[in-house]
């Protein structure tokens, strides 16, 4: 067993909170096709990353902020599939409010659709796609999310499914559990530690301010 010490628990959403990867490949492939791009050349980035920075990689001849919007619409329509991942709702139910939020490559609009959908509370703190000038594995997302925490970020803790968003925490200096959703865990060889599912996390309080994480 491990166990982290904090203040807070940034989680990222889809693949982690929200099961979304069906949705999402969907969207991308449909996307793909329309544009005469192949489908895997773009599901290759397009995990754990703003879907701008995906636009600008595989097609930069487009209007990069007109795809989003249109991709974005498709995808808020699109539920089908999209569930609450496994000990997602109780383990945001066992942390106390105001110490934990959200840090998504999504837009503000997909993310809340997602997680009322999941049967999860919309946080407080929701940092999205357009809250950030750089998104990840660029630390400014989790850097962004403890600021609005009121959080020292070497006092929090990330929970992530994809390698561009352990790479963002670690280079805000944040500790990060990898969750083996959407990658193997051999792809998530830079998290802190691997977890198969959100069930294996345990948060108790520790005392009045800190949080103790145990992965078991």
């Amino acid at each position: 067993m491990t166990t982290f010490h904090c203040t807070a628990i940034l989680f990222d959403l889809d693949g982690v909170l929200v099961d979304s990867t069906r949705s999402v490949e969907r969207q991308w492939c449909i996307w793909a096709q329309e544009q005469g791009i192949d489908g895997d050349k773009v599901m290759a980035v397009a995990h754990g990353v703003r879907t701008i920075e995906v636009i600008r990689t595989v097609a930069p001849h487009l209007d990069a902020e007109a795809e989003v919007r249109k991709l974005e619409s498709r995808e808020a329509q699109d539920r089908d599939g999209v569930v609450v991942m496994p000990g997602a709702v109780e383990l945001v139910r066992s942390i106390p409010e105001g110490r934990w939020c959200v840090v998504t490559s999504g837009t503000r609009r997909l993310a809340s659709v997602r997680l009322r959908l999941a049967g999860i509370p919309v946080p407080k703190v929701l940092v999205a796609a357009e809250d950030v000038a750089d998104g990840k594995p660029q630390r400014e997302p989790y850097l962004k999310g403890a600021e609005l925490l009121g959080v020292n970020p070497a006092e929090c803790l990330v929970i992530e499914d994809a390698p561009a968003g352990i790479q963002s925490a670690h280079a805000g200096g944040i500790k990060a559990i990898g969750l083996t959703s959407t990658y193997a865990a051999s792809a998530l060889g830079e998290a802190d530690v691997v977890v198969r599912t959100l069930e294996q996390i345990e948060v108790r309080r520790d005392s009045a301010r800190r949080l103790a994480v145990s992965v078991h």
